[in-house]
């Protein structure tokens, strides 16, 4: 397998999830509870495609460095250590609180929700960036 497609692979997978989340949220906040959980566990299965896909091209892709010079670079690295920092972050909020969701723990489940939320549309949407940052606008480093 080629495993130089799986970025542009990761940063669909992430737009998706994007999507799908922002979708659940619109769900619950119109009151239509089914169509919320559907959204949130399709966001949770696509994310989870991501990470094993992430993971199988960090073992096994070469690893690409920025190639922007300038005030571009510093904007690129604050996206992407944001974006790491959270990123860590997202697997075990994003399991505790579809878990609470789905044991019908509402109280706790929102409460979490508040805070996952937001951490993960931004891991996501970060995680696009990145990716056109790196592999589309500016290129890796050395191939310009």
């Amino acid at each position: 397998m080629n495993v130089d497609v799986l970025p542009t692979v990761n940063a669909t997978l992430n737009s998706l999830s994007f999507v799908l989340l922002l979708s659940g949220y619109a769900m619950i906040r119109c009151g239509r509870v089914t169509a919320h959980k559907r959204f949130m566990m399709a966001a949770f299965g696509v994310s989870t495609m991501f990470l094993v896909s992430y993971l199988t091209y960090k073992f096994f892709g070469e690893e690409k460095r920025f190639g922007g010079q300038g005030g571009v670079r510093m904007i690129y690295f604050f996206i992407l250590i944001t974006h790491i920092a959270l990123a860590i972050t997202v697997p075990v909020l994003g399991s505790i609180t579809l878990y609470l969701g789905l044991r019908g723990r509402l109280d706790r489940h929102r409460r979490l929700a508040r805070i996952t939320l937001p951490i993960w549309l931004y891991v996501s949407i970060t995680g696009v960036i990145v990716y056109v940052m790196l592999f589309r606008v500016y290129g890796p480093a050395g191939t310009v």
